[in-house]
């Protein structure tokens, strides 16, 4: 099993933190000052309080969770750490200086797993000694509540980097895609800034309300895609049907996506609907 550390005593390292202990595994979190240092403790603790605030936890829980954790602001409690969550700000001198630190005092074979959310996996690469051991492991707030995680490699990376940053993870019980190579916004703030770029054209256009917005995607989009994935859904709905939509909405010819991968399933939109007939879209 890997050691665990996290550096970065902020809200991202406090949740991470949260989520290592809340597995029964011993967690060392590295700060830069004792008031940060207390704010990440007090962070962990209320944490643990709204769990159990939502019956989600015990007391028990939480004091059990609580001794498996180690905050300080001295990097030589790295120190045969194993697996380092990096959760510092989006800065690349910061990092730099951080992942040296992490080199200099963390066990030979240290994975360094970045949280950032829009740096490229690329330049990070350039900032440590050993590349081959660097990615990106960006999670979702609240960290020990949302399950996705974007793996993102680069071209160094090593496969064994990779099968050990997914190995913890799914000991942590995270869902995880894997990009192999960095794009902005990876994918799930990619899709985000797609949603929000239209939004403001409707609005900007008059068409519907911030709030009407906010009401089609909390109740249609949102709970439509927490049961089943979106690609999954135009499988489901069938070429015809949403080569109709398409032309509609962007006329123009429409072309079978990857219709002759595999005659038109999984990697392309069915040619017709199961069952038939039309309904809700």
């Amino acid at each position: 099993m890997e050691r665990i550390a996290v550096y970065g005593a902020g809200t991202i390292g406090s949740c991470q933190a949260t989520l290592v202990i809340g597995h029964g595994l011993p967690c060392t979190v590295i700060g830069h000052s004792e008031r940060g240092l207390e704010r990440c403790r007090k962070s962990i603790e209320q944490n643990w309080d709204d769990l159990i605030a939502e019956g989600l936890a015990t007391e028990g829980n939480k004091q059990a969770a609580m001794a498996l954790v180690t905050i300080t602001n001295d990097p030589a409690a790295l120190q045969e750490h194993t697996f380092v969550f990096e959760a510092v700000a989006e800065g690349t001198e910061e990092k730099r200086a951080v992942y040296e630190t992490i080199e200099q005092n963390a066990a030979p074979n240290v994975v360094i797993a970045s949280c950032t959310s829009s740096i490229d996996a690329e330049i990070l690469a350039g900032l440590v000694s050993h590349p081959e051991r660097l990615l990106i492991a960006h999670p979702f707030q609240p960290v020990h509540m949302l399950p996705l995680v974007e793996v993102v490699r680069h071209e160094k990376t090593a496969e064994d980097t990779v099968t050990r940053t997914l190995a913890l993870l799914e000991t942590l019980h995270r869902q995880v895609v894997v990009l192999n190579r960095s794009v902005p916004g990876f994918l799930v703030n990619r899709f985000a800034q797609a949603l929000f770029r239209e939004s403001i054209y409707l609005i900007e256009q008059g068409v519907t309300t911030a709030a009407d917005i906010d009401q089609a995607v909390k109740y249609a989009m949102g709970m439509r895609y927490a049961s089943i994935g979106l690609l999954e859904y135009f499988d489901a709905v069938g070429f015809d049907l949403e080569s109709a939509i398409a032309k509609e909405r962007v006329p123009g010819p429409v072309r079978h996506p990857g219709a002759a991968k595999d005659g038109g399933g999984r990697a392309g939109l069915r040619q017709d609907r199961s069952g038939g007939g039309d309904g809700p879209v």
